[in-house]
């Protein structure tokens, strides 16, 4: 029987390892503190809900939907964009609404890429950033990215290294799993980039609101000239805690944007609708068909969810130090990529990961999931309540002072 050719260039999932020891000693009894996965535990704002619940009953909005996204909710997302960055968006051509950012990279990299062209991707990076190219064909040149490393020197080694030519950039500021930030001078520097070097730029905003100490994350369609090479995903994901309703957008170049519109309509028939409505009053909370908040309570709904998870990072980065594992708290997303303390480097992140869980009862990333350049660290997601996450650090005080 013939081969899955593109399943089989996908390499064996590095974080299945540390899963599966984590379920088998949960199911021996062991209290596991789960700081692995970054996924969103705040409750969903209880306006976005009850509206949700509206547009549910209401028949109409049981039927198939439109695959790029109801006007309605392209319109907010073009509000949005107007008022958070001053960044004027066609609504029909630069708008395209997705099943999450990850859906949407992915179906976009699939309508873009054939077999042979290259593509620029971070390394360490979260994963769909280098695999929906390899999942579309592409061969993926890596570019190394996080502390002591100079992300624009490293990009033009690897255009000055790579036949035939790269075709696309894959960024993702603030960046996850480094979490490093960076300004609007960064953007223009990478858009002029890819105009010199006849590129298109994806990035994922996915943490534009996850900022902390007075920073502010910049849009990438903020920089001149961004619209004629580039496109950018958000999620609703993250912000508004609507994970699992799976609601994001991509915005920018028109070609690249109805790339994306024409392979999903091929697809999909979009997100169930009253998700969409939800949507949208969750990004222009005082449309008229919005009664039940406004824009000012939406806003702050995502300054209170922002702030739990502030509480939680200053927990455990205050603990870690305490303990005498130094790390500097993140000014943006909700993890920590800690560097492993020397004397367990050399046994790697695998392996590291896999010790926490057995002697301190602590779940991590190990930083190779996320690419060869992050062997020497993990990362920490802010996911666990402030008691919760005081636990956690308690064991590994407990592990560390029996070395």
């Amino acid at each position: 029987m013939s081969k899955f050719a593109r399943v089989d260039r996908l390499p064996p999932y590095v974080f299945a390892q540390v899963n599966e020891l984590k379920m088998k000693l949960r199911h021996a009894g062991a209290d596991i503190i789960d700081l692995g996965m970054g996924n969103p535990d705040v409750p969903t704002p209880k306006p976005i809900l009850d509206k949700l619940a509206e547009a549910a009953y209401k028949p109409g909005n049981s039927k198939y939907s439109a695959s790029k996204g109801i006007k309605g909710l392209r319109k907010a997302v073009q509000d949005w964009y107007y008022r958070r960055f001053d960044v004027t968006l066609d609504r029909d051509s630069e708008i395209c609404v997705t099943m999450g950012a990850k859906e949407g990279l992915a179906h976009l990299a699939l309508a873009m890429l054939s077999p042979g062209d290259v593509v620029l991707a971070p390394d360490p990076a979260y994963p769909i950033h280098p695999y929906a190219s390899i999942i579309a064909g592409a061969d993926v040149r890596r570019v190394p990215i996080g502390p002591g490393q100079d992300f624009f020197e490293n990009l033009e080694t690897a255009v000055r290294h790579t036949w035939p030519k790269p075709k696309l950039l894959i960024i993702n500021f603030p960046h996850n799993p480094t979490t490093q930030c960076v300004d609007l001078a960064f953007f223009q520097r990478i858009i002029d980039f890819a105009k010199e070097n006849e590129l298109y730029v994806i990035h994922d905003l996915a943490y534009a609101d996850f900022v902390f100490d007075g920073y502010e994350a910049p849009s990438l369609m903020q920089a001149d000239g961004a619209k004629d090479v580039a496109v950018e995903f958000f999620s609703m994901t993250k912000s508004y805690s609507m994970a699992g309703m799976r609601v994001g957008y991509c915005v920018g170049n028109p070609d690249m944007v109805n790339a994306l519109t024409r392979i999903k309509s091929y697809l999909d028939y979009g997100i169930y609708q009253p998700i969409q409505i939800a949507a949208a009053c969750a990004l222009n909370g005082d449309l008229d068909d919005c009664p039940k908040f406004t824009r000012e309570e939406m806003d702050l709904a995502v300054k209170e969810i922002m702030a739990v998870y502030q509480d939680r990072r200053d927990a455990l980065c205050e603990g870690l130090n305490r303990i005498g594992w130094c790390v500097t708290p993140p000014k943006a997303t909700m993890f920590l990529w800690a560097q492993i303390p020397e004397e367990f480097r050399p046994m790697g992140s695998v392996e590291f990961s896999k010790m926490l869980l057995q002697e301190a009862e602590v779940a991590v990333s190990p930083g190779l999931g996320f690419g060869q350049y992050g062997d020497d660290h993990v990362r920490f997601s802010f996911v666990e309540n402030r008691h919760r996450t005081n636990q956690a650090v308690r064991n590994l005080r407990k592990f560390f002072s029996k070395g």
